[in-house]
């Protein structure tokens, strides 16, 4: 029997496969573990930083043991504030290099970049992500305060963040987010938006800190990062012979009979925030608020409205 996908559904889905990832996004590897030089391997912070002011970094970073319950792995990277002479440094982990040129923290000589030229400072990639997800516990001492991730795909250039007059011009597409305090761990998903004239996806530049504003919070605010991933998305929907798809409707949320239902889902709205999280035949006939939503299982990606 044929399927009716619109009509009355309001319906945007799109298919998704697992492609190219970022390197050392589950955490598990670090560069000089012990030390304040301690970084997870393919990120970097403060203790690698460049400019000016780079002799005054200091250890923001360091390995925990805390995890979600969902990780598969042992470690996240705990990134932190600090106050030095009563000026907050912001906890800054990042893809690239950190530049430190001023003492004044909105200062334009304070960026990150994508240093191309080193695989150290910069992270390659070949294809267009649709969204990035990941899993993050924030603490801070002020319910008002707000951490923040923003993700760059760019060009073959050294781009800056935040995003200068030269940089514009190279970006592909960009995915941000501003959230506050969590309840202990929570699973965030952030779409990549297009964002500028390049059309090359070449490199993709990742930056969590402790504050959406650079110099804001407390000491000691901290973010616990781990399973950092790219969601990739296709219209092959023939793929592996399976007809796989999500809609809404006046009955609420649908999935196709290819689906194993008995497996877990997960459902977020497009800012990031984690709806809910069980076996996809509980979720089938969830009523929503209207608006856009991302259903992921086992590596898909599917986006739907809701009227």
């Amino acid at each position: 029997m044929k399927k009716v996908y619109l009509s009355f559904l309001s319906l945007f889905l799109i298919f998704s496969s697992f492609s190219q990832q970022i390197d050392n996004g589950s955490m598990e590897e670090w560069d000089d573990l012990g030390s304040s030089q301690e970084e997870p391997s393919n990120w970097n912070s403060f203790m690698s930083a460049t400019g000016g002011l780079s002799l005054f970094g200091s250890q923001q970073v360091e390995r925990s043991s805390d995890t979600p319950m969902d990780s598969d792995g042992m470690f996240s990277a705990r990134a932190y504030s600090k106050s030095t002479f009563g000026i907050i440094a912001n906890g800054n982990l990042t893809l690239g290099q950190i530049n430190m040129g001023s003492s004044t923290a909105n200062s334009s000589d304070n960026f990150n970049y994508s240093k191309t030229s080193s695989s150290d400072f910069s992270q390659v990639l070949t294809d267009l992500p649709d969204s990035i997800v990941f899993w993050v516990k924030f603490q801070a001492s002020s319910n008002t305060d707000s951490a923040r991730i923003h993700a760059v795909i760019h060009d073959d250039y050294e781009l800056h963040d935040p995003i200068d007059n030269d940089s514009e011009p190279h970006v592909v597409a960009a995915a941000g987010l501003n959230y506050g305090i969590t309840n202990g761990w929570e699973r965030k998903s952030v779409p990549f938006e297009s964002a500028g004239a390049a059309q090359t996806p070449e490199f993709i530049l990742v930056t969590f800190t402790t504050n959406k504003t650079p110099g804001g919070g407390s000491d000691g605010d901290a973010v616990f990062i781990d399973d950092v991933e790219l969601i990739y998305n296709t219209s092959s929907l023939g793929e592996n012979s399976l007809d796989l798809w999500v809609s809404y409707s006046e009955k609420g949320l649908s999935f196709s009979d290819d689906f194993n239902t008995n497996s877990d889902a997960e459902l977020f709205t497009t800012s990031g925030v984690l709806v809910q999280k069980s076996p996809m035949n509980t979720m089938k006939g969830l009523h929503l608020n209207p608006g856009m939503y991302i259903v992921m299982t086992d590596r898909k990606s599917f986006k739907f409205i809701a009227h």
